[in-house]
């Protein structure tokens, strides 16, 4: 089968295009055609080795020193059920599903062997393969730091999210209003009709002031595109409010009761998938540099055609 490998760290010409053995699905697994994949922040950070000081070494010692030891990167997936092993019964051939492997990647090639108690359920109904496989990174990281928040614990929360129109900050603002929160944007002035767009009405432009200095306060301060410090939003904080980063030392776990959760709220119209840009599997290289550009909104999506 065709697979994206990551050769070394580095400029996204490092990924290359290569035939690796097709996998099979051992008897608790299944065997995945993947027709989507998406090209994360994730993505990108460990194919470039793009994390600052002591947590370039903490990198290197976790995914390999020179390469990473796993080459095919990729997180998220949707696809189609080509078998199932011996003692696999919750999917059968023919479903279409969607899921993550977080740490385990794996999902830059024509397809993948998961256990099925893993993180991995049905597609929403109506989505393409594209629209769902949009949904998870964002989606599954936001849920995590919004429970870890306790969001859906208070009554009408105060949130402001910082990077509000990337793949994390475009379905934390669309989870946190489901979960009954005011929201915030924090957002360029280009990223306001996409803001708007997400049912989001009350925003702070970046480029045309400081919002480190507004008068608001808020129950939680998210911020999604790791731009900040805590003590730089401090004062942006309730007393007793929280504060979370997604680049800070908090790995955000998957499970699959968000996967749930990003499919119910996807079929009641509370989650919209947001995709700036599609492109073929074999212009990963391109898309990795539009992603390295910082000009994103919402997601970048691969697509493997069912014919190769």
């Amino acid at each position: 089968m065709k697979a994206i490998i990551c050769t070394r760290y580095g400029t996204p010409e490092v990924l290359e295009i290569r035939e690796i053995p097709k996998p099979r699905a051992e008897a608790d697994e299944i065997l995945v055609k993947i027709r989507a994949t998406a090209v994360n922040s994730g993505d990108v950070r460990v194919r470039g080795l793009a994390v600052k000081g002591f947590m370039r070494w903490m990198m290197r010692i976790a995914l390999g020193y020179t390469k990473p030891r796993k080459p095919v990167l990729g997180t998220v997936y949707a696809g189609v059920v080509e078998s199932t092993g011996k003692n696999a019964s919750k999917f059968k051939a023919g479903d279409k599903v969607f899921g993550m492997t977080g740490l385990g990647f794996g999902t830059y090639a024509e397809y993948i062997a998961v256990k099925e108690t893993g993180n991995i359920t049905a597609m929403p109904d109506g989505a393409s393969f594209e629209e769902a496989v949009s949904l998870i990174f964002g989606g599954q990281t936001a849920i995590y730091f919004l429970e870890k928040a306790g969001l859906r614990k208070k009554e009408n929360p105060k949130v402001l999210i910082i990077g509000a129109t990337g793949s994390v900050g475009s379905a934390a603002l669309q989870i946190a209003k489901s979960f009954g929160a005011e929201v915030t944007a924090v957002c360029s002035s280009d990223g306001l009709p996409l803001i708007r767009d997400l049912g989001v009405s009350d925003f702070i432009l970046y480029d045309r002031e400081d919002f480190t200095q507004t008068p608001r306060r808020f129950d939680f301060v998210f911020d999604a595109v790791d731009k900040t410090t805590k003590k730089q939003c401090e004062n942006l904080l309730v007393q007793g409010g929280i504060y979370k980063n997604v680049g800070g030392l908090e790995y955000a776990s998957e499970s699959p009761e968000q996967l749930e959760l990003i499919k119910e709220l996807w079929e009641k119209g509370a989650y919209k998938a947001v995709i700036d840009r599609t492109y073929p599997f074999y212009e990963v290289v391109e898309a990795h540099t539009f992603v390295d550009s910082g000009r994103k909104k919402g997601n970048v999506i691969l697509t493997l055609d069912p014919m190769m």
